[in-house]
Parts: structure tokens; C-alpha cells; sequence
């Protein structure tokens, strides 16, 4: 295990040297003079000159990308152009905004597709088998922009029960510790405001986690299919041993495998697919972080934010194939 481990970190060095060489040349294949498209049409002469410099844009593009390896071996991700603030520090909020929302968005969609694709697959072409893979067929091709403004509009607007953007109450804002606001409102006892924060991330979250729901569903119900069909289920179901116990501590565990690796690939896609939902929902994540960046063309800071998304879906999947040892006995790395 421990073998294969240093394995995969050794596979893990060209796939983010690959990943650097990418956003490294975000700014580089800008047409024109990067500087001129940050500064607009009617900066100074003197001052491009002086961001080029600035960025570094005036030396070889290999000197540029060397400084910028090293920056990032220091834990340096460069300086915002917008804030004049270094990037590690304020990219440090978002970030954990982001993984608590998308955290709280895969809680759903696990809990929701594992346990509609089990019943799928054990009421197999029944009534429910065929709603349960209508309703996730509609939920992969639902857009996560209209589900958003739909559940604006019902929840908070029509019904009045939940909040429409934001992460906290303006009102009772929550004292920071670990950035993670469910975390944080429980070291410090405030019942009330982890209420409030789980009510924010109530319709974000739920609108983020439909497709992956959608999708886990779909895969489940086809692994346990195929599970169910063996030979141990049977002798399982002879010997009278309760239908929870088969599903859940036989079936599923055989099953999980490729459950795994969507779930997997489906967190990592949450990153980058937090970006429209933190925008309609007005969400201070690091998709919102780069949204800003764009608008206001702050290059390092949409540089920062795709490689910071980009390193953690590559540990997500390097713990999924973890994993896999640990589910299932039989195989050995």
C-alpha cells in the first residue's frame, strides 16, 4: 500500500506540472499586451510599462515560468492587481467557503442517489424504478442557473422559509476561526447562527447537488443490479436474514466501487461547477473569487483560483483510489 502510494504521488508530478504550464499560460495567450488589456484602452504608456514589469511580463517566457514555479514551491500565488493583497492570504475564505458548500452539496446528492438507485435496483421495472430514473434523467439535464432562480423565487420569495443569497445573517455575522461557518458557529456554541448558516446553504446546495444526485443514482442502480444477481445474495435471502442487512452490509459494499468513483469525479466537477451557482446565489466562494476576477480582469487572481481548483480535484481522486483498498479486501495494490 505504502508502495503504491509513492507510486501515484510520483504519476501526480507531470499532471500538475501539466496543470501550471496551463495557467502559467493563461495571461501569455492573451492577444496583445496582457498589461494593456488589464490597465483598458486608455492607461498611460508609463503605467503598462510599469505593470508588464511588474508581472514580469518583460523577461523570457521561461525565466517568467521558472520565478513562477518557485513562487509556488514558496506557497506564494502572487499579489491581486484589484486589492494589492497577497493571494495565499485571501484566497483563504473562499476557498473554505466553497468546500463547505460543495461538501454539504455531495452530503445530499449521496444520500439522495445511493438510496434511490438501491431501491431502483431492488424494485427493479417497477413503478418507482421508472419515476426514481425519470426524476434523475431530468435532474442530469436540469440547468443548474434556472433550478437556482426557480428555488429563489418558491423558497424564498413565494414562501418566504429560506434566504435568498449570502452565506451568513449581515445581521449576526459569524466570528471566523476555521472559515468554515457549521464548524465555527458549533465551537462557539451559537445554536442559532448554525441554523441560519445550515438555511443558507440549504438552496445552493441543493441547487449544486442535482446532477451529481442524478448521476450516483443512475450508477448505483446499475452496480447493485448487477450485485444482486449473485450467487452469496441469494444464499443471504434463504437463510431469512433481514432485507437492510443484504442491501447495506452485503450488496452495497460489493457495489460501491464505481459509486466511489463518481462520487469522486462528481466532487471534484463541484469546484468548478460552484462558480454559476456562488454568482446566482451571491455566495463568497472561490468560484465567486474568480467570477471577480474576471470582471475586473485581475489575471493572478483567476490564475491562483484555477490552479488552487485544479490541485484539489487531482487529491480528490488520488484519495478515491485509496480507497478503493480500504472498501474492498480483495483488492491489493
Amino acid at each position: 500500500m505504502l508502495v503504491y502510494c509513492f507510486k501515484r504521488i510520483g504519476m501526480l508530478i507531470p499532471v500538475l506540472i501539466g496543470m501550471t504550464l496551463v495557467v502559467f499560460s493563461i495571461i501569455r495567450l492573451i492577444p496583445g499586451n496582457p498589461a494593456q488589456v488589464i490597465l483598458g484602452q486608455r492607461a498611460t504608456k508609463e503605467a503598462v510599462e510599469q505593470l508588464t514589469i511588474q508581472l514580469g511580463l518583460d523577461q523570457p517566457w521561461y525565466s517568467q515560468y521558472g520565478k513562477y514555479i518557485g513562487d509556488l514551491l514558496k506557497g506564494d500565488l502572487g499579489t491581486s492587481i484589484r486589492t494589492g493583497a497577497a493571494i495565499t492570504k485571501e484566497i483563504q475564505p473562499y476557498l473554505f467557503a466553497t468546500l463547505e458548500l460543495a461538501a454539504f452539496a455531495m452530503v445530499i446528492a449521496v444520500f439522495i442517489g445511493v438510496n434511490a438507485g438501491i431501491i431502483s435496483a431492488w424494485f427493479k421495472n417497477s413503478v418507482f424504478d421508472y419515476l426514481a430514473m425519470l426524476i434523475a434523467l431530468i435532474g442530469v439535464s436540469m440547468p443548474i442557473f434556472w433550478l437556482g432562480l426557480m428555488g429563489q423565487w418558491f423558497f424564498s420569495i413565494e414562501l418566504g422559509w429560506l434566504p435568498t443569497t449570502g452565506r451568513e445573517n449581515v445581521r449576526n455575522p459569524v466570528e471566523a476561526i476555521t472559515h468554515i461557518h457549521t464548524i465555527d458557529t458549533l465551537f462557539q456554541g451559537r445554536l442559532d447562527q448554525f441554523i441560519e448558516t445550515i438555511r443558507h446553504l440549504i438552496l445552493p446546495g441543493c441547487a449544486l447537488a442535482t446532477i451529481p444526485a442524478a448521476i450516483i443514482a443512475r450508477i448505483t442502480r446499475t452496480s447493485m443490479i448487477d450485485v444482486l444477481k449473485s450467487d452469496y445474495i441469494r444464499t443471504a435471502k434463504a437463510k431469512g436474514i433481514h432485507t437492510y442487512l443484504i442491501i447495506y452490509k452485503h450488496a452495497l459494499k460489493n457495489a460501491f466501487i464505481p459509486i466511489l468513483t463518481v462520487i469522486g469525479l462528481q466532487t471534484g466537477l463541484l469546484l468548478g461547477g460552484a462558480i454559476l451557482t456562488e454568482t446566482i446565489f451571491a455566495w463568497p466562494g472561490i468560484g465567486r473569487y474568480i467570477y471577480d476576477g474576471i470582471s475586473y480582469r485581475d489575471y493572478p487572481v483567476i490564475q491562483s483560483g484555477i490552479l488552487v481548483i485544479a490541485v484539489i480535484f487531482v487529491l480528490i481522486n488520488f484519495i478515491v483510489d485509496l480507497l478503493y483498498a480500504v472498501i474492498d479486501p480483495r483488492i491489493k495494490y
